[in-house]
């Protein structure tokens, strides 16, 4: 391709990425009451929780605009996962053309995973937010009523959203990196005590609690999800290595030392010794 078939190809590809985003935005914005409903839910559970103790919690809209820029915010998030799909699939195939075979079938198990696996990151934030919100508004001193911008709520349950469906996504690079052999199963696996350390750090910042129940009960799926990219590492390694053995890659020649043709040997020339004789 020249580079204005380049230029061609993503106008078309980004055009349909945004028309399907614009579409799923269209669906979230029929269903944005019960999608509201949604995003609200941990914070309820945490008001309700909070009046029992003698707290006044109140999610509030400040601004003229605010409405406005809340529904505008929460239908284009929900427009971006529903048609995640499309957008993945057009970004996927701008790609495509530059990749060979082998990379093209890696590369469609590479973005169906991806998908599952940020998906349920998402789900496990969203399991975990009552927690968090409970620990971080639990500092609201008795007799005080904490008023917490509507936007400024959506802006921080996004982020906490995002940040686990990106470290849901970590191990899924590792196994790239791997099979682009950038990464080996075996040089990662020397580093398990890092890893360990990593996932539950990850754990403790994403679920600031004083409860270790809840930390370990973040930090297993991610353990799991490591492990399965781990083990799929090694058995990349050792197929590769078998591979590479087929094809005499990286083998080296025995260390004996070869005789040589008696008509390359010149008279007066010294050989070595046999080991026998030394």
């Amino acid at each position: 391709m020249t580079l204005f078939e380049h230029l061609r190809e993503f106008q078309t590809r980004l055009f349909r990425a945004v028309l399907g985003i614009l579409v799923g935005s269209a669906i979230a914005w029929i269903f944005y009451d019960p999608l509201f409903a949604f995003v609200r839910e941990p914070f309820t559970l945490v008001v309700d929780s909070a009046k029992m103790q003698g707290k006044d919690i109140v999610l509030a809209v400040n601004g003229v605009t605010d409405a406005f820029t809340l529904q505008l915010k929460i239908v284009i998030v929900a427009g971006l996962v529903i048609s995640l799909p499309v957008w993945l699939y057009q970004l996927w195939r701008f790609l495509a053309p530059g990749l060979q075979g082998k990379e093209r079938r890696w590369g469609y198990v590479f973005v169906g995973a991806a998908t599952p696996l940020f998906l349920g990151g998402t789900a496990l934030a969203y399991r975990t937010m009552p927690s968090l919100l409970s620990l971080l508004l639990g500092f609201t001193p008795q007799n005080v009523s904490n008023i917490i911008n509507v936007n400024d709520y959506l802006t921080f349950i996004i982020q906490i959203l995002v940040f686990f469906g990106v470290g849901a996504l970590i191990p899924l690079i590792f196994v790239m990196l791997n099979f682009a052999g950038l990464l080996s199963g075996r040089g990662l696996l020397k580093h398990w005590r890092w890893l360990i350390i990593g996932v539950l750090t990850f754990a403790a910042v994403a679920t600031p609690t004083p409860d270790p129940f809840t930390m370990m009960l973040v930090a297993g799926p991610f353990m799991g999800i490591v492990v399965v990219a781990l083990a799929i590492m090694l058995v990349n390694d050792v197929r590769r290595a078998r591979r590479d053995r087929r094809r005499g890659v990286g083998i080296w020649a025995d260390d004996e030392i070869s005789d040589l043709p008696e008509d390359l040997i010149e008279p007066g020339d010294l050989l070595p010794a046999p080991l026998d004789d030394v």
